[in-house]
This record gives structure tokens, sequence and C-alpha cells, in this order.
């Protein structure tokens, strides 16, 4: 059993939409595919991968350092010792030879994506979908058979009026989304405020996420967490730079409400921090560090460990990205939920083709691997890589 060859390719997701800190206008994404020797049902088994949105796609890092040392590595070195499967933590520990600590930047987006398609082969092998394979590892067997998830969107959009943006929640409302998200940061305090009261007419009481994305200094974070809190919020998201762990705690000393972080942390050990120094509340604060961004499912695994060890739940950590990697992963690891994009960064963003949102909920296929297939305005992209 092999790998024989990973290719990859870089899709554009350019949209004219904007959050408090960049617009999407030039955004990509990395695809890869991993083909390997097997077959099952008489087709080759191909994994396949994608990074999430709002990193760049980053095909310069795998081409030069990170597919060259899988195509070096030994017969037999990246297969489980039965030589019954490939093993994703040996084949992430070969990605990550020479690798200095530290750095946990574009080279956590590389590792992520191939990793992601790496799992997708794991479990197509397995002949059994992502998240059973990892419920069978991990959690005794025990799937979710359903998650809960929320539809992100309210991005700031050229002529975009608080109308147009009551009119945008309500599709998700309409769609079966309970919980609605909002970009904040990119107006004037004034204007964010009127627009939460224009949003909360649509979502309700409860039902409405705010987002910074990394905005604010701490006077900022601030103002707005006292402006707020008025409001009824589900979270108030990435209110300072990600790093920036004093603000994180800062604003949990004088704001009640929930807050949310972490899409913009890439490693076990970054993750560790914010939980160490960033004043986060195990009892109503919410964790949204996405796999595909932060080195992949193995280095997720031990951010997981982290927390249990430091006495958090799995079900408060929500996963950014809104795909189908991260989808299985709360399904088969027992998150709290999963992010959705119902209308942006297409056709990387949603779910299988035909399984609806029903009371802020969705199911997942029983294809084997991630699920790629089951989606197919995507899957058409990803073959593309074995035409």
């Amino acid at each position: 059993m092999r790998i024989l060859q990973i290719r990859d390719r870089t899709a554009s997701i350019a949209s004219e939409i904007a959050n408090a800190y960049i617009d999407f206008s030039r955004m990509t994404c990395s695809v890869v595919a991993v083909l390997t020797d097997q077959y099952r049902d008489g087709r080759q088994v191909v994994g396949y991968g994608f990074n999430s949105n709002g990193r760049y796609g980053a095909s310069g890092l795998m081409r030069e350092r990170f597919i060259p040392r899988l195509h070096d590595a030994k017969p037999g070195s990246l297969v489980d010792d039965d030589g019954a499967n490939l093993d994703p933590f040996k084949i992430w520990d070969t990605l990550m030879q020479n690798e200095k600590p530290g750095g946990h930047g574009e080279r956590s987006v590389a590792v992520g994506t191939i990793d992601m398609a790496v799992w997708d082969a794991v479990a197509k092998i397995a002949e059994k979908p992502l998240y059973q394979l990892l419920a069978d590892r991990y959690r005794g067997g025990v799937a979710d058979d359903r998650v809960w998830v929320y539809a992100a969107g309210g991005y700031y959009y050229p002529g975009k009026d608080n109308a147009a943006l009551q009119a945008e929640l309500q599709g998700y409302r309409d769609l079966g989304y309970r919980t609605v998200k909002m970009k904040i940061g990119g107006a004037s305090l004034d204007e964010d405020m009127a627009r939460i009261e224009a949003a909360l007419q649509v979502a309700g009481d409860g039902n409405l996420c705010v987002d910074a994305n990394g905005r604010f200094d701490l006077e900022t974070a601030i103002a707005y967490a006292e402006a707020m809190r008025q409001y009824n919020l589900f979270w108030y998201e990435e209110a300072g730079d990600p790093l920036d762990y004093e603000i994180q705690a800062e604003l949990a000393r004088v704001y009640d409400g929930p807050v949310a972080t972490g899409e913009n942390l890439f490693s076990h050990q970054d993750a560790r921090n914010l939980i160490r120094y960033g004043g986060m509340r195990a009892d109503r604060d919410w964790l949204q560090f996405d796999c595909a961004l932060s080195y992949g499912l193995v280095e997720y695994l031990r951010t997981l460990d982290m927390l249990e060890e430091h006495g958090w739940s799995t079900r408060r950590v929500v996963p950014h990205g809104g795909h189908q990697m991260s989808l299985n992963i709360a399904a088969g690891l027992h998150l709290g939920g999963n992010e959705s994009y119902p209308h942006v960064f297409k056709p990387f963003c949603g779910f299988a083709d035909g399984i609806a949102v029903e009371d802020g909920h969705v199911g997942l296929p029983d294809t084997p691997g991630i699920g790629f297939e089951s989606k197919s305005e995507l899957f058409a992209q990803m073959r593309e890589l074995t035409a």
C-alpha cells in the first residue's frame, strides 16, 4: 500500500464581500488529491482536501517542501503497523521533518490541506464515512447523527444597507438555520449598533453572533462590549488580534456574555496559550480552531487532548470553515457544532446535496471518506485533478 502521487491546484473563491479586516476580492484556496494504489468497488482510492477561506492557497509551500517529503519517503514508512491502511500520524511526521518549532503561519495551511486529503483516503480505504471512523477510534463507536450549525454571513458589501442585511439573514432562517452571524468593526460603533438592532429583528433574542475579525484594540473592544451588553448575543467573536491574549482576558473580565475565538490559532501550543492566558471561560465561551488551517486533524487531536487536560468539554468547540471536514470532526469527535456558509465561498462551502438544515441541525451522508462525492458542484472541481 502506498501513495502514488499528490497533485494540487489553486482555485479562486474571490468575491466582493469584506469583513472588518480584509476583502475577499483575490481570495484563493488550494485543492489537493492524494492518489493511492488501492481500489474499492473497482475505483482507485483518491483522497481530496482543500484549505478553508481566509487564508490563501499554499501551493508554493506544498510543492517546494511538503509534497516532496512524502514522495521521497521509504516504502512502507507511511502505512500503519498492519499494513492495512495509510497512517495519518506517520504521514504527518514525515511532512514535518526538518521543520523548526514555532512559526505556525502559512505552513500550517499547507500541511492541513494535505492532511485532509490523507484522512479522506484513509476513511475510503476503511470503507467508512470519516465521522464513523473517528468515532470508532476515539469515541467508543458512537458518532452524533446530526450536528448543530449556524449560518455565517452578514459581510459588508458595496451598497448593502440594513434592509439588505435583514433580507440575507431571513434567507438563512428560511433555510432552517436558527443562529446567524454578522460582521462588525467595518463601520462606526453607532452604525454597527444600528446594524445589530436590525439583525436582531430577524434573528431574535439569543440567536445572533457578531464577529469583529480581530479588528479592535482593547479600548475599542471594550467600547463595543459596553454598547452590546444590552443585547442577548449568542457570542462576541474575535474582538482583538488572535495572539493578543491580554485583550481577550480583559474582555472576559468586563463582558459577561459569551465570547468566541480561535480560528486564527494554528497549533495546539497557541491554543494552549489561549486557554492559559486568554481568560476564556469553560462554562460559556466558544473555541473555533479550524482543522484545515492548523496542521490538520493529527494536530487537532492534540488540541482536543489539551482542552480535556484543562477541563474543557469538546462541546465548547465549534470549528471555523463551514466545510465537510469540520462537519465530520464535529460528528465523530462530539464537538459542539460547525460553522456554515450558505451563500459564500462556493463550491467549497456547505454540505452534502439533498441534506437540508432542520431546526438548526444538519445530518451527514453515509459516503465513505469525508463525503465530497456527495456534493456534486465541489466534486466536479476536485475531479479535475485526476482527469
